[in-house]
């Protein structure tokens, strides 16, 4: 079993400051609203509501922490799996779209525990302005990044190839990252962003 699978919900935080103290290493999960990070994160941790999206795209405006348990210290975690705010929703305000990039890029730019970035994006969509504002703010950080282009399975296997392609072009300023066709319906990409993922929160453990 995939120690993602023991993720559970540990707290949520409207603003950096009520994020616990940086302990263990973070994977963090950043992409636009709708764009299928929920989804995601259910089936990578093969639960089926553990990260909630809100009918209204745009709407959940919380830092969502999950944590993997230590099996040598049943108190601790061996890290966590950072759910941050969808971005760029255009129906609500832009004050409100202003305080979210201020929450995103200032979690990038400096938590401490930051382990590595998944980055989603809509395959059929491609990078966006929006989606390069987040790599100039991914970038500095020297972060490994893992680009997981969602709902792989609305395109045809060579069009996924190519969209791969085009997107490690226009995302290239970020550096070291791998880029994934990935769906979460066909389970396309989930063995890849898994083995990432794990190795990222715990390289020694086997799970």
């Amino acid at each position: 079993m995939s120690i993602l699978h023991r993720a559970s919900f540990t707290t949520s935080a409207a603003r950096l400051d009520q994020l616990p103290p940086p302990t263990t290493a973070e994977v963090c999960f950043a992409g636009r609203s709708n764009c299928g990070k929920s989804s995601a994160i259910n089936v990578l941790t093969n639960q089926r509501r553990l990260a909630f999206s809100s009918k209204t795209p745009g709407r959940t405006r919380l830092i969502n922490l999950f944590g993997i348990p230590d099996p040598l210290d049943p108190e601790g975690a061996l890290g966590f799996l950072v759910d941050l705010p969808g971005y760029g929703y255009a129906a609500i305000g832009k004050e409100a779209r202003e305080e979210w990039a201020d929450v995103l890029g200032g979690y990038l730019r400096s938590r401490e525990s930051l382990a590595g970035i998944v980055l989603l994006i809509d395959i059929r969509r491609g990078v966006t302005d929006l989606d390069l504002r987040l790599a100039h703010w991914i970038a500095p950080t020297q972060k490994p990044v893992l680009v997981l282009l969602t709902k792989a399975d609305k395109l045809p296997y060579g069009q996924r190839v190519k969209a791969v392609f085009a997107i490690r072009k226009d995302l290239a300023e970020i550096g070291a990252l791998d880029v994934v066709p990935f769906s979460a319906t066909q389970r396309i990409g989930i063995d890849e962003a898994t083995t990432r993922i794990e190795n990222w929160i715990s390289p020694k453990v086997v799970p």
